[in-house]
C-alpha cells in the first residue's frame, strides 16, 4: 500500500466530515443564537484545518494541486451525504445522485488528463 498517497486522502476525508458538521450541525439547534453558532462552527473549523493543512502538505509530494483540490471536493460531497443522512435523515434523490455522478466524471478527467 502506498501510504504517501493514502494518508492525505484519509486526512482530507476526516477534515471534510468535521467541516460538514461545522457547516450544518448547528441546524440541529435552531434556537441557538446565530453568533454562538458561528463561534461554534469556527471552533470546529479550527480543528478541521489541523487535518486539512497536513493533508495538503503531505499530499503535495504525491498529487498535483488540481488533484488535491479534486480529492477534497469529492470527499466534501461524499461526507456531506453521510452527514445529511446521519444528522438529518436526508438521503440523496435521483437528481442529486446524477449531479454527483457528473462531478465524479469531472474528477476522473482531472486524474486521467485525457486532453493533455
Amino acid at each position: 500500500m502506498n501510504w504517501a498517497a493514502l494518508v492525505p486522502v484519509l486526512l482530507l476525508a476526516a477534515s471534510n466530515v468535521v467541516m460538514n458538521v461545522a457547516w450544518y450541525g448547528h441546524l440541529k439547534v435552531p434556537h441557538l443564537a446565530l453568533w454562538l453558532a458561528v463561534l461554534a462552527a469556527w471552533g470546529i473549523a479550527l480543528f478541521e484545518y489541523s487535518l486539512a493543512v497536513p493533508a495538503n502538505r503531505i499530499g503535495a509530494a504525491t498529487y498535483s494541486l488540481a488533484e488535491l483540490k479534486t480529492i477534497q471536493e469529492v470527499l466534501s460531497l461524499a461526507t456531506f451525504v453521510v452527514v445529511a443522512w446521519v444528522l438529518f435523515d436526508q438521503r440523496p434523490g435521483p437528481s442529486q445522485i446524477a449531479g454527483f455522478a457528473l462531478i465524479a466524471g469531472g474528477a476522473w478527467l482531472v486524474f486521467k488528463a485525457p486532453f493533455g
